[in-house]
């Protein structure tokens, strides 16, 4: 048999699970900033269609430091993995809070303060789940803006990503672990292989694409493949791969990543393959964040925060 061909059934052998996801099996946040925006502007001639399009579709809930009001992390989490599972669906959760997030200086900075501050914040995060079942998005960005920080700051990230990953494994063993990898215009495949299989990757369910991006399902998937491939040669395994495509409807817009006009909504949440999972992570209306001397993120407000004109934006395409 050609090595491309022993290569192909290889993968097709590792990934190949019988676990596929239906697609309307995930929960809707009722919470959501966007159901929130509706609720409190039910006159607003936008609400409808925001409602149907957006605060209706199964996205995640990202989880910071921040997440943290009157109640434990832990409780948090578990009141919102438990109302899901009352209803027999799946929550997506993303994990968003590593030291130095955002290179620190970035539109998204914050996390932790220190390593040991993050590994209690995970465990909480952890223990929240237990038994229940949940699709998580461990550290968007983490790995791919890894070369900003120093070696032994790198060394610590990574250690962290590896702590995460058995801990999920551990004491939430039915939750499908997918760690980022930036997206298909970021880092090359060899780098990005090479970064997920020292963060633990080979202890998760697989690895998250275009969090927060606008590359087209195929594009991901392309360069999903082409990081498999380099883990199989390298490593000897390849893995499931989770794709944002909350905001993907219209491709990428390059070197414009910052609520860039003319990009629009994507299509629902489904399984593509077995293997391929295509979520909403990014929330539409989540603003990227706020214009900077730096940054044109065309009248967005901050990092986080819900706009409705960007989701009508995204909605019509426009």
């Amino acid at each position: 048999m050609p090595k491309m061909a022993i290569f192909a059934a290889c993968v097709i052998f590792t990934l190949a699970q019988p676990d596929a996801y239906a697609g309307d099996a995930f929960y809707v946040n009722p919470d959501s900033s966007a159901a929130q925006w509706v609720r409190t502007h039910p006159d607003d001639p936008r609400a409808a269609k925001i409602q149907a399009s957006i605060a209706d579709v199964s996205a995640a809930r990202w989880l910071t430091g921040s997440s943290q009001t009157t109640d434990k992390l832990s409780e948090t989490v578990n009141h919102y993995v438990s109302a899901a599972d009352k209803i027999h669906k799946i929550p997506i959760l993303v994990a968003y809070n590593l030291p130095n997030r955002d290179c620190s200086g970035g539109a998204s900075a914050g996390g932790a303060a220190n390593a040991a501050d993050y590994r209690v914040w995970i465990d909480d995060f952890i223990n929240g789940i237990g038994g229940k079942r949940a699709v998580i998005i461990l550290e968007p960005d983490a790995l791919a803006d890894i070369d900003c920080l120093s070696p032994a700051k790198r060394g610590d990230r990574l250690g962290l990503f590896n702590y995460a990953v058995s801990g999920f494994k551990q004491r939430a063993p039915q939750a499908d672990v997918y760690l980022d990898a930036g997206n298909a215009g970021w880092k090359s495949t060899g780098a990005m292989a090479g970064y997920l299989h020292a963060a633990g990757v080979k202890g998760a369910r697989g690895f998250a694409l275009n969090v927060s991006n606008f590359y087209t399902l195929d594009q991901s998937r392309a360069y999903g493949d082409a990081i498999n491939a380099k883990l199989s040669s390298e490593h000897g395994y390849t893995k499931s791969m989770a794709v944002d495509i909350s905001r993907n409807g219209n491709g990428a817009r390059p070197g414009d990543w910052c609520n860039p006009p003319g990009r629009k909504i994507g299509a629902p949440v489904q399984a593509v393959t077995e293997n391929v999972l295509a979520l909403w992570v990014k929330l539409p209306g989540n603003s990227d964040g706020a214009s900077s001397s730096a940054t044109d993120c065309h009248g967005g407000p901050a990092a986080g925060r819900f706009s409705p004109d960007l989701a009508i934006h995204l909605i019509e395409g426009r």
